[in-house]
């Protein structure tokens, strides 16, 4: 307040120096607030904390990052070269922006903050369709990954995978048997893929799997890698009952490559957001459908 009054009554060098002082001090709040979170949680932490700040903005400079951040240009630089190999931002000149479109490869980082409530509540819908005893085949998505930490209570229980997040998640749960799907690992997603995967599925037999996929247009199934959809696709070969857990905001754009059509599916799992008209066309279509609030 006191730097604007000065600078638009008089615009001398006194109403400049209160802005900077004005502009100096919020900084310094800032400050304060990120060296806790670099004290707690170091380089990682801070790289957390600048994709939060990102993801909203869609977009931002280099010199705002520093100022925000309280860190140098060079450490900006740093961490957004490491976001930019995992595919998560582009860098441009001077700034940075997040790479969304659907067509791009998307992180494991980047995923699992997208629309998160909504997929633990399909996850939470999904965890009691599960009965013990039974085997069940979980795919790399995050949505799926979700499920995976509601079922450490349904036991015994089989669990077969090739999601390193899953796996990490569940190595610890008494009464549950994960069998561990191997083959090309893709860092982007944490999971294997692949021929060798493909062939290890095609061994075993589970009463359900669980997918999730990047986005539906219509009555199609869309992802945007060739080597995912293959698996995918023979994960749904090596299952009774399919469930596909699919949040709304999925709803409406496509990908690259056609995976499945809705209709294969025993049952689609998707939250309220998804609109009215949308569900009753689905439904007239002949999808089993499932909606549940988040």
């Amino acid at each position: 307040m006191c730097g604007w009054r000065f600078r638009l009554s008089e615009r001398h060098h006194d109403g400049t120096v209160c802005l900077n002082l004005q502009r100096r001090v919020h900084t310094v709040q800032q400050n304060d607030d990120f060296q806790q979170v670099k004290a707690s949680a170091g380089p990682t932490g801070r790289r957390k904390a600048l994709l939060d700040y990102l993801l909203p903005a869609g977009s931002a400079q280099v010199e705002e990052l520093a100022d925000h951040f309280g860190v140098s240009r060079m450490t900006v630089h740093r961490d957004l070269r490491l976001l930019e190999e995992q595919g998560i931002v582009r860098r441009v000149h001077g700034g940075v922006t997040v790479r969304s479109s659907s067509l791009a490869d998307s992180t494991i980082l980047y995923r699992a903050r997208l629309a998160d409530a909504e997929k633990d509540a399909l996850a939470r819908a999904a965890a009691e369709l599960v009965e013990p005893g039974q085997a069940v085949i979980l795919d790399d998505s995050t949505t799926v990954g979700h499920l995976a930490a509601h079922l450490v209570d349904c036991k015994p229980l089989t669990v077969i995978t090739s999601s390193l997040t899953i796996i990490d998640t569940l190595k610890d749960a008494p009464g549950i048997e994960t069998i561990c799907l191997g083959g090309h690992y893709n860092a982007r997603f944490n999971a294997f893929f692949g021929y060798l995967c493909e062939q290890a599925v095609g061994s075993l037999r589970a009463n359900t799997l669980f997918m999730s996929t990047s986005t539906i247009l219509g009555l199609i199934a869309f992802h945007q890698q060739e080597e995912v959809v293959k698996t995918k696709r023979a994960l749904m070969e090596a299952a009774d009952r399919k469930i596909l857990l699919i949040d709304s905001s999925k709803f409406g754009k496509t990908s690259l490559i056609k995976l499945a059509m809705l209709t294969e599916f025993d049952l689609v799992i998707t939250d309220s957001g998804l609109a009215r008209a949308d569900a009753d066309a689905l439904l007239k279509d002949g999808v089993k459908l499932s909606i549940v609030d988040a």
